[in-house]
């Protein structure tokens, strides 16, 4: 079939096209899945709620937020410095409250100050049959610290960029803590030989630090 035109970039019917180092490259859209699982469900639940109490904000709170978003650097979920609005910025901070079931500000709290994440080690073991995730916390983290993973992959695997949030971190035990029931409920036990992406970061009334990612690869058997 004669192709009139291709273009530089975008969808085009069901077919996505880029532009790479490689050249021009076409593939097949594949629409998003979407699982409508609980916590994606009470997060979609949790945005509409919290954009919708902005228009009920004074003039005074409205402007609170406009000063405190002006001319700052913010960490987004992925990590990225990021430039927000007042308003984008006020959605930010209480849509990560709001998932956490925890009150929300009406006026934008000061901005805190990070110690290091000591979150330094991930661990994991298939020793008699049974799997074991855990990471190693040699001192105390902030305020909350946020827990996410990523689905088990092939230990050639040197990146994943898809992270879902599995809760919060377990309170340590002689320096570690357990994660194992907080992965499986999310993704089931890992293959042997298959490596686990962990992704940290600590957060204080709404802000988050740089989250730190870890992993580790299985053995081949287990011991």
């Amino acid at each position: 079939m004669k192709i009139e035109s291709i273009p530089k970039r975008g969808r085009k019917g069901n077919v996505i096209y880029s532009e790479t180092r490689h050249g021009k490259v076409a593939r097949e859209y594949v629409p998003p899945l979407n699982p409508r699982t609980a916590q994606q469900q009470a997060h979609r639940r949790n945005v509409g709620a919290v954009l919708g109490r902005w228009g009920t904000l004074t003039d005074e709170q409205q402007a609170a937020w406009r000063v405190a978003a002006a001319n700052k650097w913010f960490v987004n979920d992925e990590g990225r410095q990021v430039r927000l609005n007042c308003y984008n910025f006020f959605a930010s901070l209480n849509i990560r409250r709001a998932d956490l079931n925890l009150p929300q500000f009406d006026f934008p709290p000061a901005e805190p100050v990070f110690d290091k994440n000591p979150i330094d080690e991930l661990a994991a073991s298939l020793a008699g049959g049974v799997f074991t995730l855990k990471l190693r916390v040699p001192s105390p983290p902030a305020q909350y610290t946020l827990v996410y993973g990523a689905a088990p992959v092939r230990s050639a695997v040197r990146y994943v960029q898809h992270f879902c949030f599995l809760g919060l971190l377990p309170s340590p035990k002689d320096g570690w803590s357990d994660i194992t029931e907080l992965y499986v409920a999310r993704f089931g036990e890992p293959k042997p030989n298959w490596a686990v992406w962990i992704r940290t970061c600590q957060h204080i009334d709404g802000y988050i630090d740089k989250p730190k990612v870890l992993r580790f690869r299985l053995p081949a058997t287990a011991a």
